[in-house]
């Protein structure tokens, strides 16, 4: 069961749908499992495959602003299409798609426990309960900035950042802390309800007065052809929404 979950997280590219040609997009990694339901309700209903690349929103930003050939991109961070638009490589400036939240995550097995406040985590780091912990890499992922402003704000980072594993983008971060290879983690609120995670370990939700809101956009690049209008429109319908309000997503207008 476990191999198979790390497996899934693992993945930067997911399947191709059959049919006809559809878009690229660059997804931030805390939409894996979301993402893949809506892209199989689209495929359902349009017969166009999509091909989508799952890693962190900076890198993406990085990737896009040297010519990447992505059609959608669906930032963690808005500030990453703000950036992408104001050097004129988006069509606009996007629409806003969701709220992200973190969690801290224990797995099985680990004597750390969650609770809201993190007072267990800091009392962990005093007693010698956590040898290691995972977040993703704060330079570039939202999630993984996020994560360490929430321990900032306890005043924890200085004594834990020594113990961090660090990921490449939330998805790897939350691999890392539910291997068992550490004593818990931060990462995105919708990997933890992914049924894959079901039986890992336990999680709580991280007040959201902790860190900076993690406001999610997307935005169709210069290189956008109709078919991914159309799926950037599809994302913006309730079938799409009514899937990222499942995986914990906070939706705008709500």
């Amino acid at each position: 069961m476990w191999k198979q979950l790390l497996a899934a997280l693992c993945l930067t590219v997911t399947g191709w749908a059959h049919g006809q040609e559809g878009p690229t997009v660059a997804a931030a990694s805390d939409l894996k499992f979301a993402l893949d339901e809506v892209l199989a309700q689209y495929q359902a209903q349009s017969g166009k495959r999509v091909r989508v690349t799952y890693g962190s929103s900076g890198n993406f930003f990085t990737q896009i602003g040297q010519g990447a050939p992505f059609e959608i991109f669906l930032s963690a961070d808005e500030g990453f299409v703000y950036q992408l638009a104001d050097k004129g490589l988006t069509q606009d400036r996007g629409a806003l798609y969701a709220t992200g939240r973190i969690v801290l995550f224990a797995p099985n097995g680990s004597l750390l426990v969650p609770d809201s406040d993190l007072a267990d985590l800091g009392r962990s780091l005093k007693d010698g309960r956590l040898l290691k912990f995972a977040i993703a890499n704060p330079e570039h992922a939202p999630y993984g900035r996020a994560a360490k402003e929430a321990l900032t704000s306890k005043g924890l980072w200085s004594a834990i950042e020594p113990k961090l594993v660090l990921g490449e983008n939330v998805s790897q971060a939350a691999q890392f802390a539910v291997s068992g290879s550490t004593q818990g983690g931060i990462f995105a609120y919708s990997l933890a309800l992914s049924p894959n995670f079901a039986g890992a370990g336990k999680f709580v939700l991280i007040p959201e007065s902790l860190h900076q809101p993690l406001r999610q956009r997307m935005v169709l690049t210069k290189k956008a052809g109709a078919p991914a209008q159309a799926l950037y429109a599809y994302l913006q319908q309730p079938a799409a929404r009514t899937v990222l309000k499942k995986y914990g997503f906070v939706l705008p207008g709500e």
